[in-house]
C-alpha cells in the first residue's frame, strides 16, 4: 500500500486479517511519518510476522544505505512483531535481492499458524461488482470459517439472504473457501446495489450487527486526550464508522493510556470478541490508537462498560463466568457464545460441561447466584 496518508484507510482494511506483512522502505527516502503510522496500525491489528525490504538500493551509495538500514532496524526493535532476521536490500532495476525476498516471504508464510476451519464463516467485503451470468460478486479476505458452493449466506448489516453460486480463491475456481485466503463469492439473490464495502458476508445465525461495542483501548503516546463523547473514526475489518466514546473511568483518557471504553456507533458493524480495530481522530484524520473488542453486544444499561477486564481474560472458562454474571437476570444465550466469547462452536459446547458457577435453563445461561435467588423466590411464592 502506498505510504501517503490518503491511503491509510485502504491500508487498515487490507492489513486486517493478515498473517504476514511485507514492510517496504525506499532507500532514497528512508523511514517516513507514514512508516511509523503503518507500524503502529500493524501492532494494533496484532499482525504476528513480517518481512522488511529496503527498495531502490541502486539509487543511493553504501554509506547512506547503511544509515537507512540502521534507522529501520532501530524502529523495528520497538515493535512486538517477529520480523525476518535480515533487512533485505532490493532493487527492481538491477534485480538485487529479489530471490532473497521471495525466499523470505515463502519462509514466513510457511511458518504462519494455520487457521481453524471449523468456525463461523465471516468475510468482510472490500469490493463488490456485477458480472453477466455470475450475478453479484463480492471479494475480501475470509477471516474465519469455511464457505462452499450452494451455502446460504446473509449480508450484514441488514439481513439480505443469498446463495453462493461460485467461488474463486486467488483467481482459481474452488468448491470451498478456507480462512485466511483472498476470496471472491458469486452470490445469487442479492442485488449489487445492496452491497457496500464494509458489509460482511456470514453464514451462521449467531452473527448479528451492533451499534454499541465495549473495547479495551490503547492510545498512542502522542495522541491528544479523549473525553466523554469524543467523536472518532472506528476501523474494523473493511468498515469505517463514526463513533462516540464513553470511557469507564476516568472520563478523560490521556495519550498513552489503556482503558475500557464503550463505543457508540453511528452505523452498525459486525464484530466478535477478540477482534482488533484501529481508532483515528475525526479531524485532522490521524491514527490515535487501537482497541480489542471485549463485548460485541453490551447491555444498554449501565451506559458505561463494566467488568471489561474480567471479560477480556484469556482463560475461556473465566471469561464465560464473567459474561454470565454480567448478564444477571437477562441470562446469556447459548447460541451467542461463539461470537460473545470468540470461540468455535465446538469450543463453546465443550466449555459448558462442568462449569459449576453456571446454571443452564433451556437455551439461556444464568449465574448460580441468580438461579438460586429465582428458586428461593419461586418456593416462597408457592408457600
Amino acid at each position: 500500500v502506498p505510504g501517503h496518508e490518503d491511503f491509510i484507510r485502504n491500508m487498515v482494511a487490507g492489513a486486517t486479517g493478515l498473517d504476514v506483512v511485507l514492510l517496504v522502505v525506499a532507500a532514497d527516502e528512508g523511514v517516513m511519518p507514514q512508516t511509523h503510522e503503518h507500524l503502529a496500525i500493524l501492532e494494533f491489528l496484532s499482525v504476528k510476522t513480517g518481512v522488511v525490504a529496503i527498495t531502490k538500493c541502486d539509487l543511493v551509495d553504501e554509506e547512506w544505505l547503511e544509515l537507512v538500514e540502521d534507522d529501520v532496524t532501530a524502529k523495528l526493535a520497538d515493535t512486538s512483531i517477529a520480523w525476518s532476521e535480515n533487512v533485505l536490500r532490493v532493487s527492481a532495476e538491477t534485480e538485487q535481492g529479489l530471490d532473497e525476498l521471495r525466499s523470505a516471504l515463502a519462509e514466513a508464510a510457511h511458518a504462519a499458524s494455520a487457521r481453524v476451519e471449523d468456525d463461523l464463516f465471516r468475510l468482510p467485503i472490500d469490493r463488490a461488482f456485477s458480472i453477466a451470468g455470475a450475478g453479484t460478486v463480492v471479494t475480501g479476505t475470509t477471516w474465519t470459517g469455511t464457505v462452499s458452493i450452494g451455502d446460504d449466506v446473509r449480508l450484514l448489516p441488514g439481513d439480505g439472504g443469498a446463495r453462493v453460486r461460485g467461488i474463486e480463491v486467488h483467481d482459481e475456481t474452488c468448491q470451498s473457501a478456507l480462512p485466511g485466503r483472498r476470496t471472491a463469492l458469486a452470490l445469487t439473490g442479492l442485488s449489487r446495489t445492496d452491497v457496500e464495502r464494509g458489509h460482511t458476508v456470514v453464514s451462521h445465525e449467531a452473527w448479528r450487527s451492533t451499534t454499541a461495542v465495549d473495547v479495551l483501548v490503547t492510545l498512542l503516546p502522542e495522541s491528544r486526550p479523549l473525553t466523554q463523547r469524543s467523536r472518532i473514526r472506528f476501523h474494523l475489518g473493511t468498515a469505517e464508522v463514526m463513533a462516540r466514546l464513553t470511557p469507564a473511568d476516568p472520563e478523560v483518557l490521556p495519550g498513552g493510556e489503556n482503558a475500557p471504553v464503550r463505543l457508540r456507533l453511528e452505523e452498525p458493524i459486525v464484530c466478535r470478541w477478540g477482534d482488533r480495530g484501529v481508532l483515528r481522530s475525526y479531524s485532522p484524520v490521524t491514527t490515535i490508537g487501537g482497541c480489542v473488542v471485549v463485548d460485541p453486544f453490551p447491555p444498554a444499561k449501565p451506559r458505561r462498560p463494566l467488568n471489561l477486564h474480567e471479560k477480556a481474560v484469556t482463560d475461556p472458562e473465566k471469561r464465560l463466568v464473567a459474561f454470565v454474571e454480567a448478564a444477571e437476570k437477562r441470562g446469556l444465550e447459548v447460541g451467542d457464545l461463539p461470537v460473545r466469547l470468540g470461540l468455535t462452536p465446538d469450543e463453546a459446547s465443550a466449555l459448558l460441561v462442568g462449569v459449576k458457577e453456571i446454571v443452564r435453563a433451556g437455551d439461556s445461561l444464568f449465574s448460580s447466584t441468580v438461579a438460586g435467588s429465582a428458586r428461593t423466590a419461586t418456593l416462597r411464592s408457592l408457600e
